[in-house]
């Protein structure tokens, strides 16, 4: 593989900036959440992390979308229990996570979850009380971070260990446990920042063309022909084909539909017509932005926008999205 186009050593590490920590207690329950952007040496590859302390008297579920990231979950208190939903089985209409759910679904339950790119929708449930750290990498990042191809993880969520590759015979549970005893979220974010950077530092060299394709579709926000994008890399398409798949998790096709549809939802939700939001992103016309949303949401664009409408609460729950502006997640 060719060298990784960041130059700089990520294992030299300053602390961290002091996170921004949001603390609420309500009738609802108690909650706290603190947000950090990585150490700028492990930029662009580490997106961010989100601490989370939550503690409500009974179940929580949220409907997670796909988005053009890998998502790892390291917790410290309670587990999640993932399910999937594809079907429209979840109730969106009504808010609930109770809807008939059909045989066969693949079903796990985890404390540390990682989370590959996909084109289908999960439900999350959890029993009220969950603690832990979610950090954001770009596909290419944790290829290097997990020393694994990436489409091993595509579709479905696992816990790191089980992969076998990383430094340590339990690296994550290891890291999830000295996060939890840690006195601060600053402290947590600098030990991330510190881990993270040897990761990073000794895991596979991503490609150079792999990046930069990856930058492409995501500038088109999917829109970029594939073809193109293999030009402009200096690759023949199935070379890129094949890279993507390795270090990115979905072919060059599927990760532009995440992508498109991931535009398409904060467009709605922002207060986009269908019309308007199916044209913006380069869908056929309505049926088809209907079609890919109810694929790779699980519910039609209007039941989405409407569910993030009604459970938009000033003193509720702080925002579940993973991505920063982007409409992921629903909480039912």
């Amino acid at each position: 593989m060719s060298s990784r186009t960041t130059s700089s050593s990520p294992t030299d590490v300053r602390p961290t900036a002091r996170p921004a920590v949001r603390p609420v207690r309500s009738s609802d329950g108690t909650w706290e959440t603190a947000s950090a952007r990585p150490h700028p040496r492990l930029r662009p590859g580490v997106i961010g992390y989100r601490g989370f302390r939550l503690a409500f008297p009974g179940p929580r579920a949220r409907l997670e979308a796909p988005i053009g990231a890998v998502t790892l979950v390291l917790g410290f208190e309670g587990s999640v229990r993932i399910t999937e939903a594809t079907g429209g089985w979840v109730g969106v209409r009504d808010g609930s996570a109770g809807g008939v759910r059909p045989a066969g679904l693949r079903t796990a339950e985890l404390s540390t979850v990682l989370s590959g790119m996909s084109t289908t929708p999960v439900l999350g449930e959890h029993d009220g009380r969950l603690a832990g750290v979610e950090v954001l990498l770009t596909p290419w990042a944790a290829f290097t971070v997990f020393r694994t191809a990436l489409h091993e993880l595509s579709g479905w969520r696992v816990h790191p260990d089980e992969l076998g590759a990383l430094p340590g015979k339990a690296a994550s549970d290891e890291l999830a446990h000295r996060l939890g005893e840690l006195p601060s979220w600053r402290a947590r974010f600098q030990l991330l920042d510190e881990t993270l950077g040897r990761w990073l530092a000794s895991g596979p060299r991503c490609a150079s063309g792999t990046v930069h394709a990856w930058y492409a579709l995501t500038h088109s926000g999917g829109s970029a022909p594939v073809t193109q994008i293999a030009e402009q890399v200096g690759w023949g398409v199935r070379h890129l084909e094949n890279r993507f798949r390795e270090q990115i998790g979905l072919t060059p096709k599927a990760a532009a539909r995440v992508l498109r549809l991931q535009r398409a939802r904060r467009l709605l939700c922002a207060g986009s017509t269908q019309a308007e939001a199916a044209a913006a992103c380069g869908y056929y016309d309505q049926a088809h932005l209907s079609g890919e949303f109810k694929a790779m949401t699980g519910c039609t664009p209007r039941e989405f926008a409407l569910a993030r409408g009604l459970r938009t609460d000033p003193g509720g729950p702080p925002a579940t999205d993973r991505l920063a502006g982007e409409a992921t997640s629903l909480v039912l």
